[in-house]
C-alpha cells in the first residue's frame, strides 16, 4: 500500500472504501518518467500496455488525480500535450513513448480527439485554485480552438471529423458526417473557454467564446434534435438525421444545450431499461437498436466508465443528484464484481463492462478488448464519483467552499482532504444526541449542507474542531 497522503473516505459499504484505497495503490505503479528523447513531462500517468500517451485518457486522469492532495501532478497530464503544440495550434491525440512524436493513423490523419482541455482546466481551477495557471494556459487553448476551427469547421458552422475522433470506433453511425458528440464537445470547449475568460476577468475572451458557444448550441438544437425520439442524432452531409441512438446524445447536456423539456426526455432515456437504463447504466448504444450487442461488442453496447462519468456529470448540471448517485452506485457494483470474483480467479478491473450481467464486455472481432487495469477510465468511478456522488461532496477552492449533499443518514465522510494549504475532515456519525456532522479544519472555510434534499444551509466553519446536529440545522 502506498503512503496515505490522499484523503481517507468513510462509507458504510466497506467494499466501496476498499476499492477506493486499492485504486490509489494501483495508481502508485502507473507513473513513468519523461526523458530527452521523448520530451514528455518529468513524471506522467500512463496505463501500461500501449506505446503512446493518449489525450482522452490524460484529460480524464486529471479528474481523479486532483484528489491526491498534490501527491500526484494532475496539471502535468495536460502540460504534456500543451508542450507538444504545433505552430498552427494542433495538439494530437497520441504521442509515442519512445520518441515523443505524434501517432497519426489512416482513420484519424490529423490525430484529433474530443476537445475537452477547457473542461478539465475549469475543474482543476476549482479543485486546486491556481489562477496564475489559467492565465498561462489560455494562449495554448485559444490556439488549439482556432486550429479545430480552421481544420474541421464547415460552411454550415458544424465540425466534420473522422469517426475515430469520437473515440467510439465501431459505433454503427454509417452515413454520419457531423457527429453530435464532437460538436457538443466543441460547444463545451467554447462554454468553458468563456468561463476561464470570466475567471481572468477578461470580458473580451468571455464574450468571444460565449458567441461561439451559442452559435454551436443553436445548430445542434435545430439540426440534431429529434422530437419524436427524444434524442440528439448525428446528421449526414445533407443534414438528414442518422437514426441511431448512441450515448453521444447526452454530451449536449454537459453544457446546457437542451432546454428543460428536452432534458426530461433525455433523463427518461437514462431511466428506460429498453434504451440506456440497463442494469449497468449507460451502454454506448441504446438497447433497442438493431446493432446492439448485449455482451458489449466494443461500442455496440459496452459500458465505458468515462461515458458513464459524462452522463453523471450531465445530471449534476441539472441538480439531479439522487439519480446521479443511484447510477454511480449501480456502476460501481459492476466494477466490484470483477475485482472480487467467485472462486480462485484473480480479480481485476476492466476498460469496459457488459450492460446486463457481471463481467468485462466482449467484442468478438477484437481479442485485445477490453484492456485490464485501465485506471485512466475506472478511477473516475472508484475515486471521483465515489467522493462527489456516493459521499456527495463538491469542492471549490477559489471560493473556499465545500458543499455536502448528504444522500442518506449513514456513517460517511472524508478525512484529510487538502483544501489549499488547509486539511479538512467532515464525518457524519450517529451519537447519543442523534445524527451529527463532525468537522475539523486548520483554517476557516464555508460549508453548505443539504440533507436528503430537504435542508440547505451555508455556515462558516472556523479552524479547529466542531460538530453540528442535523436535526438542529
Amino acid at each position: 500500500m502506498v503512503k496515505k497522503d490522499f484523503p481517507t473516505v468513510h462509507y458504510f459499504d466497506q467494499d466501496f472504501v476498499d476499492v477506493y484505497d486499492q485504486t490509489w495503490a494501483w495508481i502508485h505503479d502507473h507513473w513513468h518518467k519523461g526523458d530527452s528523447k521523448n520530451g514528455l513531462e518529468p513524471k506522467f500517468f500512463h496505463s501500461p500496455g500501449t506505446e503512446a500517451v493518449n489525450q482522452f485518457e490524460a484529460i480524464f486522469s486529471t479528474f481523479f488525480l486532483v484528489y491526491s492532495n498534490r501527491t500526484y501532478p494532475a496539471a502535468a497530464q495536460l502540460d504534456l500535450f500543451y508542450n507538444k503544440q504545433e505552430e498552427d495550434g494542433a495538439i494530437r491525440s497520441d504521442y509515442r513513448l519512445t520518441d515523443g512524436k505524434p501517432v497519426l493513423t489512416k482513420d484519424n490523419p490529423e490525430g484529433v480527439n474530443p476537445p475537452l482541455f477547457a473542461w478539465a482546466e475549469y475543474n482543476l481551477f476549482h479543485k486546486v485554485g491556481n489562477k496564475k495557471r489559467v492565465k498561462e494556459i489560455m494562449p495554448v487553448l485559444e490556439k488549439y480552438y482556432t486550429w479545430l476551427q480552421d481544420t474541421f469547421q464547415q460552411e454550415n458552422g458544424l465540425y466534420k471529423v473522422p469517426a475515430a475522433a469520437t473515440k467510439m470506433i465501431n459505433s454503427p453511425r454509417d452515413g454520419a458526417e457531423y457527429y453530435v458528440d464532437f460538436n457538443a464537445q466543441q460547444a463545451l470547449n467554447a462554454y468553458y473557454m468563456a468561463e476561464l475568460g470570466e475567471i481572468l476577468n477578461d470580458k473580451e475572451i468571455a464574450f468571444r467564446y460565449k458567441r461561439l458557444y451559442f452559435s454551436l448550441k443553436t445548430r445542434i438544437n435545430n439540426l440534431m434534435w429529434n422530437e419524436s425520439a427524444g434524442v440528439y442524432y448525428d446528421i449526414d452531409g445533407e443534414h438528414n438525421q442518422i437514426m441511431v441512438k448512441t450515448i453521444a446524445t447526452f454530451w449536449p447536456m454537459l453544457c446546457a444545450i437542451p432546454n428543460e423539456a428536452r432534458i426530461e426526455r433525455l433523463i427518461g432515456h437514462m431511466r428506460n431499461p429498453e434504451t440506456f437504463g440497463t442494469e449497468n447504466p449507460f451502454p454506448t448504444l441504446a438497447a433497442d437498436e438493431p446493432a446492439y450487442d448485449p455482451e458489449g461488442g466494443g461500442f455496440c453496447g459496452s459500458v465505458f466508465t468515462p461515458f458513464t462519468f459524462m452522463v453523471i456529470k450531465a445530471l449534476e448540471q441539472y441538480k439531479a443528484f439522487e439519480l446521479a448517485r443511484e447510477f454511480t452506485i449501480r456502476h460501481l457494483y459492476y466494477l466490484l464484481d470483477t475485482l472480487h470474483p467467485e472462486g480462485s480467479d484473480r480479480g481485476t478491473i476492466w476498460e469496459a463492462y457488459q450492460p446486463h450481467k457481471d463481467g468485462p464486455a466482449k467484442w468478438k472481432d477484437n481479442p485485445d478488448f477490453p484492456r485490464p487495469m485501465l485506471l485512466a477510465y475506472t478511477s473516475l468511478a472508484t475515486i471521483t464519483l465515489m467522493i462527489e456522488h456516493v459521499i456527495g461532496l463538491t469542492i471549490s477552492l477559489p471560493r473556499k467552499e465545500v458543499t455536502w449533499i448528504i444522500p442518506t443518514k449513514e456513517i460517511m465522510g472524508i478525512e484529510n482532504l487538502s483544501l489549499k494549504r488547509n486539511n479538512i475532515t467532515i464525518l457524519a456519525k450517529k451519537s447519543g444526541r442523534g445524527w451529527e456532522i463532525r468537522l475539523e479544519s486548520e483554517k476557516l472555510y464555508y460549508f453548505t449542507v443539504d440533507v436528503l434534499g430537504e435542508k440547505l444551509k451555508t455556515l462558516p466553519i472556523p479552524s479547529g474542531k466542531c460538530s453540528m446536529l442535523l436535526d438542529k440545522l
